[in-house]
């Protein structure tokens, strides 16, 4: 399933719909979560979708599709699993600090995806700033 398109920006869904993405989307609004990873063959190139790139903006989703919050890319890489760094996992804002606390909670959580995941797995690394938060306070 390729990015859902949203007001002209490639839509951003994190997580799983329901609580978890919720939770995940809270992360951002409050400003504690500037970065997402994701698998690159299975998010990305089975998909048809390019990288993010820097200066391009996201439609963040909630659980129903509606747009909750827009995201401005300020940085965006290609890294292989067993290189993810302690930058990213910090700046990932879900609880890790290490790039190896970063690959034990994704390993598991991808490989129960089905997805294969080695040293060699190219992981896409995505920074990004909150830009516009449209949550109705």
């Amino acid at each position: 399933m390729a990015f859902p398109v949203v007001n002209g920006m490639r839509g951003i869904e994190f997580g799983s719909p329901g609580e978890n993405r919720e939770y995940l989307n809270s992360l951002v609004l409050d400003a504690n979560k500037r970065a997402t990873a994701g698998h690159f063959k299975h998010d990305y190139e089975d998909q048809g979708e390019p990288l993010e790139h820097v200066g391009e903006k996201l439609a963040m989703l909630d659980s129903n599709g509606s747009h909750v919050g827009t995201l401005l890319i300020t940085r965006a890489e290609l890294v292989r699993f067993a290189d993810v760094s302690d930058e990213f996992a910090i700046a990932e804002g879900e609880g890790e600090v290490t790039g190896d606390e970063y690959r034990a909670g994704y390993k598991p959580m991808w490989e129960r995806m089905g997805y294969e995941v080695t040293d060699d797995t190219i992981v896409a690394t995505v920074y990004f700033d909150l830009f516009e938060d449209l949550r109705k306070n």
